[in-house]
């Protein structure tokens, strides 16, 4: 009888074969779902909303959460002068997602614009409920700030992200108030090569299995010129840290412009993440893992509405409805630049055709 012997080199390779299955990518040829828009009511928040009377050049960013029946917009406020830099971290709530009220301030940068502060500007707040702690946990973004120079952008460079947690255990405490703890991210410890001057311009943590993932974002805002925006992924155990860049998929290559992903995962089991294609129109990305993402698809809201922003800017969520249909928010500016630059908030609800599983 003969016999075979497998050498423990062997062994190790058939080990490492089993834990870790080969890599289902998403194509540009894998339909997975179809997306059909329903309506777009326009902008539901404006420069005539109450609320936001004092608020200079209206929103950006941020995200929109529905708990119970009430939505939750957590999201940054261009308040004042110095643009970009005299910046607020807003709330605001509505039952219906068109009649909004402001429920207050969140955070309000220091407005230092001779670049020694790191809280100069804060842009990008994301809430994530936390199910290992019960509570809520909002990351933003903290920047220096000082003039521009010539083919260099410094008015939001060398940017962190600072963590913060509710004070307040369950749903209920998406009114905060807010914790702050540490820095989940630095533009000087360990940075990618790709990564630039704007440092790290956005974060969202997701959870993948009992795993902790993270997108984020940085630009190479000391060449202007040539300035390139990219997304990386990041990793750890749990939502406070230690977060690990994953520099062998980074940057992300999702073929175009991508800020500000956020993730959920939709009910046949892939993960969406909706991100600022740019201007034109809201894009998003797919993956069956939560860590290798297609290329960049394209939101057609223009197929239900005529097209009234001259600058579109960023989704700020995908929100389930009891109906199934889906509501997208997003920021967008009208009349720019021949009127003042207001960054409006509008609402359009969406169906989803899961095709490929």
């Amino acid at each position: 009888m003969k016999r075979f012997v497998i050498s423990s080199a062997v062994v190790a390779v058939l080990m490492v074969s089993c834990s870790n299955p080969p890599v289902r990518y998403i194509t540009g040829n894998d339909k997975v779902l179809e997306i059909t828009f329903i309506s777009c009511d326009d902008t539901v928040i404006n420069r005539a909303t109450p609320g936001a009377e004092d608020n200079r050049y209206g929103f950006e960013g941020g995200r929109v959460v529905k708990v119970k029946d009430t939505y939750h917009l957590i999201t940054a406020e261009m308040h004042g002068d110095p643009m970009w830099v005299s910046m607020r971290l807003g709330h605001w709530e509505s039952k219906n997602g068109i009649d909004w009220r402001r429920v207050g301030t969140i955070r309000q940068s220091d407005g230092d614009f001779t670049g020694r502060s790191q809280r100069a500007a804060l842009w990008g707040p994301m809430v994530v409920f936390n199910d290992d702690d019960n509570r809520w946990h909002l990351v933003y973004v903290c920047y220096k700030s000082k003039p521009d120079e010539p083919n260099k952008w410094l008015n939001n460079h060398d940017g962190v992200i600072q963590h913060a947690v509710s004070t307040v255990a369950g749903e209920d405490g998406i009114y905060g108030p807010y914790e702050d703890k540490g820095f989940l991210m630095r533009y000087d410890v360990d940075p990618d090569p790709w990564e630039g001057l704007q440092g790290t311009d956005s974060f969202f943590p997701y959870k993948v299995g009992k795993k902790w993932y993270g997108f984020y974002g940085s630009a190479t805002t000391q060449d202007a010129a040539n300035c390139q925006w990219h997304i990386g992924l990041a990793q750890a155990d749990r939502i406070e840290g230690p977060w690990k860049r994953m520099s062998a998929l980074n940057p992300v290559d999702v073929g175009g412009f991508a800020e500000n992903p956020i993730v959920m995962q939709l009910e046949n089991g892939v993960y969406i993440a909706i991100v600022d294609g740019y201007y034109e129109k809201p894009g998003y990305i797919l993956s069956w893992d939560g860590i290798h993402w297609s290329k960049l698809r394209y939101f057609d809201i223009e197929s239900v509405t005529k097209k009234w922003w001259d600058m579109m800017r960023t989704p700020q969520s995908l929100i389930r409805e009891d109906d199934g249909t889906y509501t997208l928010f997003f920021t967008a500016y009208r009349n720019y630049p021949n009127e003042p630059r207001f960054g409006h908030v509008s609402k359009a609800r969406l169906n989803i055709k899961f095709i490929d599983k």
